[in-house]
């Protein structure tokens, strides 16, 4: 895209539909709804895989549709098309007939909002395909030339920039352009028979440049690295309760599933959530303040408005381990008397909105994260994270760790393999001991599901000392 297009361009396309028949037909097709808008939606996706010494795949692509939706009490009429044109609105808003007419006077449009929390620039174009696989190449090279331990890199560059435009019945309009990047290396070494392997991601929503800087890419291929060689001289973890210190930022993906999805406010209007009806309530231990902010400039999880217009904020959603509030998307917020919080997220404009979590974190306390290590008489070290799964209803997690370590009288001890934790998110938030003062963001790659829908999400937190989890491992 260059300066002068105007990314609108990109929506409406001449003799198919233009700002004021959009306009007009959404206030046709939803003007007796109780809520809804015509979303609008451009996306441009790139991704690059390098793996085994050569680009393994190079994938290109573009979308361009729209999603109407029409909301009457709890009753949600959604249609979606990549016809858009004028017909192809006409015929999505026979939906939109199935649906009772409203029974009170519509929902008030979001508030406006001005401000812009990343750059508008499409980070695709900037940068040559050349550059782009080079990068990985010089990546691939440099890891190897790393250790002699090293015997497989793979290194993924991927990218997007969706331009979105939100239409309501009652006149509102807003846009937004959203850049999305991100860069992995995963690196595998071996030593006297033995394989292990470590990864590492940073991403935002910002251009390309930053991955490019050396000090950005060389970092990645030594964090990586670092993990497998601590891996390959791992031993078996323990198994059974004991003291848990997680470290600070990605591990915060422990506070995203365990709690975090309990917070939104559809489990909780439906009072399927383990906090449901519990506003007011000490759900925590003191000083635990846990917040979701959509604000954040050039976060992987932020957005200047939400999938619905709402302009995204900062949620407070424990104080002080008190429950504050909910993360609302609209239809959620009305039907609950509450405002809507910034959180109506979709995937695309195949998908309807649903509320979601952002940036979700956890505050920094006043402990010395040494002082907090010096507790542990016996534990372990949770440092990184892969993979884990969560029980809504129960808050029941269980989270698989990629790099961990005993504690042995206040002190890290051995790294440890096949380390899990089990445990449910109202507990461990009750049996947080120590909050440490290094409060950190995570790099920029979490991607959250839900409702059969994915969308990038942002974690953090500090060091955290809780006490009793259930550590599932393969030791004695």
């Amino acid at each position: 895209m260059t300066s002068s297009t105007d990314p609108r361009s990109y929506l409406y396309r001449e003799n198919q539909l233009t700002p004021d028949a959009a306009q007009r037909l959404t206030a046709d097709a939803l003007g007796k709804c109780d809520d809804g808008e015509l979303y609008l939606q451009y996306r441009a996706t790139e991704s690059f895989g390098f793996d085994d010494g050569r680009l393994k795949t190079a994938d290109y692509g573009t979308e361009h549709g729209f999603g109407l939706r029409g909301v009457s009490g709890e009753t949600t009429g959604f249609a979606h098309s990549q016809d858009v044109s004028e017909a192809g609105i006409r015929r999505a808003a026979e939906t939109m007939r199935l649906l009772d007419p409203a029974k009170q006077q519509p929902a008030p449009a979001p508030r406006g909002n001005n401000r812009h929390l990343y750059t508008s620039s499409d980070p695709l174009s900037l940068i040559p395909f050349e550059r782009k696989v080079t990068l990985l190449q010089t990546i691939d090279a440099a890891a190897r030339a790393r250790d002699p331990r090293v015997v497989q890199v793979s290194a993924s560059l991927s990218g997007s920039w969706s331009v979105i435009e939100i239409v309501r019945a009652d006149g509102f309009i807003a846009t937004d352009i959203r850049p999305l990047v991100r860069l992995n290396v995963s690196i595998v070494v071996e030593a006297n028979g033995r394989r292990e392997s470590g990864s590492y991601g940073m991403g935002g929503r910002y251009l390309y440049d930053h991955l490019f800087e050396p000090v950005t890419w060389n970092r990645a291929i030594d964090e990586a690295l670092a993990q497998g060689l601590v891996n390959l001289e791992s031993v078996a973890a323990p198994a059974g309760e004991t003291t848990v210190l997680l470290g600070p930022g990605w591990p915060g993906i422990i506070l995203h599933e365990a709690i975090g999805h309990g917070l939104e406010g559809d489990f909780n209007r439906k009072g399927s959530s383990a906090f449901s009806g519990r506003i007011g309530e000490r759900i925590g231990a003191p000083g635990v303040t846990v917040i979701d902010d959509g604000s954040i400039a050039d976060r992987r999880g932020s957005l200047t408005i939400d999938d619905e217009g709402t302009p995204t904020q900062e949620n407070i959603l424990i104080e002080d381990g008190i429950l504050k509030g909910y993360m609302q998307d609209r239809l959620n917020a009305r039907l609950m008397g509450v405002p809507a919080t910034g959180n109506g997220r979709r995937e695309s404009y195949a998908h309807a909105p649903m509320p979601r979590m952002t940036n979700t974190f956890m505050r920094a306390g006043n402990d010395d994260p040494a002082e907090l290590l010096s507790r542990v008489k016996s534990g372990i070290f949770a440092k990184s994270f892969g993979g884990g799964q969560v029980d809504i209803v129960s808050g029941k997690f269980v989270f698989s760790c990629t790099e961990a370590y005993k504690i042995e009288n206040g002190r890290i001890g051995a790294p440890i393999k096949g380390a899990t934790l089990i445990g449910d998110g109202p507990s461990v938030l009750t049996r947080v001991t120590g909050i440490g003062n290094d409060f950190e963001l995570d790099e920029g790659i979490g991607i959250c599901g839900k409702g059969g829908q994915s969308v990038p999400a942002g974690v953090g937190q500090p060091t955290l000392l809780v006490d009793r989890l259930t550590v599932g491992g393969t030791g004695a």
